[in-house]
């Protein structure tokens, strides 16, 4: 593996096959190797592994399906994905980049309502603007129940920009998830100014919770996506 030293395995494994996915060692839909191969190749466990591919599914590069395999859906450019449906850019063209809104420590009444619950929470907004189109193409907010782990986020930031790697430096990984997906009829004013759109415009929503593997809630995120940009697919 050429990836920096100091690096967890999972995360090196994680870069190098990101590497080579965007080199085009693997076509869209291509199989990677089955994580036996794997573990050998790169001397390590299957749980290490697992959590290696896990951050490739995080940033939408590949999906896991449980018995065949994990298959590239990277397709050009990344926008993150999660646990569950994968969420996949349909049709849009142009540069995407993404802003970091919040980091905080903070409540959140909509989380609470969801997990019935209450507590404070790591809240994390990012937006993905489109430079081509001038407006965003999606809006997240992410609210993980707090950790005293978390406390050097709110000081040191992403990791590489990414909330799943920095999750994954910490020990937290995502186990399993449910999503849930449904539509936006008018896009109100405070999500529109933010995301440089009209209000009222039709969006689709996505609610989307993670737990770790001893059962907690890891991550609870709702996303406002642009309906022209993203699609649900299901495979089977």
């Amino acid at each position: 593996m050429h990836t920096r030293v100091g690096l967890p395995k999972a995360e090196q494994i994680a870069l190098t096959l990101e590497r080579e996915i965007r080199e085009g060692s693997f076509e869209h839909g291509d199989r990677l190797e089955s994580e036996g191969a794997l573990m050998k190749r790169f001397s390590v466990s299957r749980n290490t592994v697992r959590r290696g591919l896990e951050m490739l599914s995080r940033q939408g590069l590949i999906t896991t399906r449980t018995g065949i395999g994990s298959f590239v859906t990277y397709d050009g450019t990344t926008i993150d994905s999660n646990v569950g449906w994968t969420v996949a850019l349909s049709h849009g063209e142009g540069t995407v980049e993404t802003q970091l809104l919040t980091v905080r420590r903070g409540s959140s009444q909509r989380a609470d309502a969801h997990l019935e619950t209450s507590g404070d929470y790591l809240c994390i907004d990012r937006l993905r603007y489109c430079r081509k189109s001038k407006c965003g193409i999606s809006l997240e907010r992410s609210r993980l129940p707090w950790r005293d782990e978390f406390e050097s986020i709110l000081t040191d930031g992403l990791h590489h920009g990414s909330l799943n790697t920095t999750l994954s430096a910490l020990g937290f990984s995502a186990a399993n998830g449910q999503e849930v997906a449904t539509v936006i009829p008018a896009l109100s004013r405070v999500d529109a100014d933010i995301m440089d759109r009209k209000v009222g415009a039709p969006m689709l929503r996505l609610v989307r919770v993670t737990q770790h593997s001893d059962g907690s809630v890891l991550e609870y995120v709702e996303s406002i996506l642009d309906p022209d940009r993203f699609g649900l697919r299901i495979e089977f």
